[in-house]
């Protein structure tokens, strides 16, 4: 069976162009605080509450991990925010398709996501000892596509047994 074009449904739009959204602020905010130590962003609630903060750390680049992995020079050491673009752009791209490779690919990438929003969500409350409303919303929508993902396998599978 090939792969077949279709509509991404209204919630995957929405989640995606949410996540999309708020990876470019997010990407705009520690630009901006690099730019400018004084940088107030609205998501800068307060002290405890503060997303420059979460974004400038070293966690907010390549995860933590990749510059003691790969090096801080390597290619993969990027603002999490550009993983966040290219993860909420692949997921509405997948979520076009109609295909077995495809849904294998939005369930794989959407537990990736998932187990990096775990992760992230730690070191955000236990390690820098922050509330970060971006981080939150973000880990959220990787949630949401996550459920999306396997509720649209399972509709899927259940149209195929109907026949």
């Amino acid at each position: 069976m090939g792969t077949t074009w279709r509509s991404p449904g209204w919630v995957r739009l929405a989640l995606c162009l949410a996540g999309l959204v708020l990876s470019l602020y997010a990407l705009h905010v520690k630009a901006a605080r690099a730019r400018d130590r004084d940088y107030r962003a609205l998501c800068d609630v307060g002290t405890a509450i503060s997303c420059s903060r979460v974004f400038s750390s070293r966690w907010g680049r390549g995860f933590g991990l990749v510059e003691h992995v790969l090096g801080k020079d390597s290619v993969l050491n990027q603002s999490n925010s550009i993983f966040g673009c290219i993860f909420y752009t692949l997921q509405l791209l997948l979520g076009c398709l109609q295909g077995r490779w495809v849904s294998v690919l939005l369930r794989l990438s959407s537990l990736v996501s998932l187990a990096g929003s775990v992760y992230l969500a730690w070191i955000l409350f236990f390690v820098l000892y922050d509330f970060c409303i971006v981080c939150i919303t973000t880990y959220a929508i990787n949630v949401g596509l996550t459920v999306l993902s396997f509720r649209e396998v399972q509709g899927s599978q259940g149209k195929v047994k109907g026949h």
